[in-house]
């Protein structure tokens, strides 16, 4: 995770130090196209050969790439054309990467530590965060565009053998017959299973629809919706980055919650429920009569909806069969990365019109409708994380 970091760091500095800006903000978006398109095969990909194998093989050609284009970066400027390239195959590899990864924590351990891998993981990625953004600084900062992208390659090459290293719990015979290679489909019938799969479950159904909603209503707000709600309110750069500070606060409150206790009681109430009073935290963030007041509501939404969406996570991970994982973590990222960030613009669109507090309040009702969603569902009511 730091790797990525890094990476799209050195990203965005080398198209902005090669172009217009908005052709750095082209190519800094455009490798979210293929990992959008192709993430759902991605999840075939992984449940067909098995999650280990398609991480490994995943993680090394990223690696290879991100060292291949530092090593022309230290030759060469080629220009914008290179790193548009290098945004298209990371993205492509990531549609594959990211499904196995998520279909991992299933193969190596009991469904009862589940949840806890799941708060675990929540808190690498707040650690990624803080130790990556620097590490990339300070690589652009020696040896500029190139120097990052070598450090992106080789903290992505450390994380090679820790893969490999992983051993795998053996597969239930259940589950062995139940995989796509023992059912000898094709990948297309494979892909529309696991849609149906999804679809037709009492719990997976309903939480997808409600991870969307509530996605739909977090990114806008809490990416160029802050960003210009700072400038409404005269915060500053630093004003805004310490309401992200809050949220990320918040967030990783609740990843330790979670990694500490490993069950919350009634998971499928807490995962519904923490949306709507999160949502209306979301609205009276435009509201905020100062900075201080802000960050601190800025940590309450990110303690809730990170509680929120750590135990979706939980949820999806303890309620998929193991078979249908890959496929069941590709249906999430699609809805978290290829819905959700179509709210940005129309944020940035809504507050230039209506203003920042009616954007903000329409976003926090999406988002509370996401919950009342998951509440509405008996199966998500009733869904536990085992014990």
């Amino acid at each position: 995770a730091s790797g990525d970091t890094v990476f799209y760091l050195a990203l965005s500095w080398a198209a902005v130090q090669n172009g217009t800006p908005a052709q750095a903000g082209i190519v800094t978006a455009v490798s979210a196209v293929p990992r959008a398109l192709l993430m759902l095969g991605g999840g075939v990909v992984a449940d067909r050969f098995g999650p280990r194998r398609v991480v490994i093989g995943s993680d090394a050609v990223r690696c290879a790439t991100v060292l291949a284009v530092a090593a022309v970066l230290f030759a060469t400027d080629p220009g914008l054309w290179l790193l548009a390239l290098l945004a298209v195959v990371f993205g492509t590899v990531d549609a594959v990467f990211m499904p196995a990864v998520g279909a991992l924590p299933a193969r190596i351990t009991g469904t009862d530590q589940l949840a806890r891998v799941q708060g675990m993981r929540g808190l690498a990625v707040r650690f990624a965060a803080i130790v990556g953004a620097p590490l990339g600084g300070l690589g652009v900062a020696v040896g500029g565009a190139a120097a990052a992208f070598a450090c992106a390659g080789l903290l992505i090459a450390v994380s090679v053998p820790l893969l490999v290293s992983v051993r795998m719990r053996a597969r239930p015979a259940d589950d062995d017959a139940a995989t796509p290679a023992a059912r000898d489909t094709t990948a297309w019938l494979d892909l529309v299973g696991g849609l149906r799969y999804v679809r037709r479950h009492r719990v997976l159904g309903p939480l997808m629809v409600a991870i969307a909603l509530g996605d739909l209503g977090f990114v806008g707000p809490l990416n160029v919706g802050l960003t210009l709600l700072a400038d409404e309110r005269g915060w500053g750069a630093s004003g805004m980055g310490w309401v992200l500070a809050g949220f990320g606060t918040g967030a990783g409150a609740a990843a330790l919650l979670l990694t500490v206790r490993g069950r919350v009681p009634r998971a499928g109430c807490v995962a519904a429920g923490s949306l709507v009073p999160g949502a209306t935290a979301i609205a009276a963030l435009a509201h905020a009569p100062g900075l201080p007041a802000a960050v601190g509501i800025a940590v309450t939404v990110g303690l809730l909806t990170g509680l929120s969406g750590a135990m979706c996570g939980a949820l999806l991970q303890t309620q998929s069969e193991p078979a249908y994982l890959g496929r069941v973590t590709a249906v999430g990222g699609i809805v978290s990365l290829g819905v959700a960030p179509l709210s940005m613009p129309l944020s940035a669109a809504a507050v230039g019109v209506w203003g920042t507090g009616p954007v903000f309040a329409v976003s926090a009702a999406v988002c509370a409708l996401g919950g009342v969603v998951a509440l509405a569902a008996p199966g998500v009511r009733r869904a536990e994380l085992p014990g």
